[in-house]
C-alpha cells in the first residue's frame, strides 16, 4: 500500500471528509433516491442473491440494498473509521484491502459494486482489481462501478479535489478496459438529475441539465465534427456482465 494511502485513509471520515462517526440513516435515504434510478435493471431479480460493495465507505450503498429489501449484503472497506460506519448497517463489513478480499473469491458472487473506487488505484492495480472481480463474480454475476468522468467540462474539480485519486476514465475508455478483462453487456450512464421520483426541483434541474448537456454537445460538434460521449455528467455509473 502506498505510505499516503495509510496516513490519509486512517482517519478518513473524520480527519478527510469531516463527519462524525454515527451513520445517519435519514442522509443516506436521501442519497438513495436517485440510486433506484441510475441503477435501475441492473440488480438481482432475487433477494438472496450474493452482493458485496467494495470500498463500501460509510455504508450507503449498503443500506440502500437493505431498503430494497437485499439479505445476502456484504462490504469491504479499508479505513477503519469507514468500517465503523458501515457495521451500524450490517456487521458484515470487512476491514481489508479490496484486491486482498477478492484475490479469496473464485465464482461465488452474484453482484460486486464499487463507488468511488477505481480512480484511486494505479494504473497496475485497475488491470488486477478489474481482473478480480470478474473472476469474484459467478457467471452471469455484474460489476457495477461509479467514477469520475473525464469527458465532463467540470472533471478537473472531481478529479484533483481528493488527494488519492490516482486515475481518471471516460465513459469510452473504461468500457474497453472491462471488455479486455472479459466482460460484456457494457453500459454507461449519467449520474446527474432525475426526471421523476425525486421532487420538483430535481426535476427542474433534469430539464436544465438536458439543455446544458445539448450544449456541450454543440461545442464538441464546432470543434471535432462529433458530438462525442453521450455521458457528460460529473460522475457516471456503469455496468459489466461476467
Amino acid at each position: 500500500m502506498n505510505n499516503y494511502r495509510e496516513r490519509l485513509f486512517a482517519r478518513y471520515a473524520t480527519g478527510f471528509q469531516g463527519r462524525n462517526l454515527t451513520f445517519d440513516q435519514a442522509a443516506a435515504e436521501r442519497w438513495g433516491r436517485p440510486y433506484r434510478h441510475y441503477l435501475r435493471g441492473w440488480l438481482p431479480d432475487s433477494k438472496t442473491a450474493s452482493i458485496v460493495d467494495l470500498a463500501c465507505g460509510g455504508g450507503a450503498l449498503l443500506h440502500h440494498f437493505k431498503q430494497l429489501g437485499y439479505a445476502n449484503i456484504a462490504g469491504v472497506e479499508i479505513s477503519p473509521e469507514q468500517v465503523k460506519l458501515a457495521r451500524q448497517v450490517t456487521p458484515q463489513v470487512h476491514e481489508q484491502n479490496v484486491l486482498e478480499y477478492l484475490v479469496a473469491r473464485r465464482a461465488e458472487i452474484d453482484l460486486l459494486t464499487s463507488l468511488d473506487l477505481v480512480e484511486h488505484l494505479t494504473k497496475d492495480e485497475v488491470l488486477a482489481f478489474l481482473d478480480r472481480c470478474r473472476e469474484a463474480l459467478r457467471p452471469g454475476g455484474r460489476l457495477i462501478l461509479q467514477t469520475p468522468n473525464a469527458v465532463s467540462p467540470w472533471c478537473g474539480a472531481i478529479r484533483h479535489g481528493d488527494f488519492t485519486h490516482e486515475v481518471c476514465f471516460t465513459p469510452a475508455l473504461l468500457s474497453r478496459l472491462l471488455q479486455m478483462a472479459g466482460f460484456r453487456n457494457i453500459e454507461a450512464r449519467e449520474q446527474g438529475p432525475v426526471a421523476v421520483g425525486c421532487g420538483f426541483k430535481q426535476s427542474l434541474r433534469y430539464l436544465l441539465w438536458r439543455c446544458v448537456s445539448a450544449a456541450i454537445g454543440f461545442c464538441s460538434l464546432v470543434e471535432t465534427g462529433s458530438t462525442g460521449e453521450r455521458v457528460r455528467t460529473r460522475v457516471f455509473v456503469i455496468s459489466a456482465v461476467k
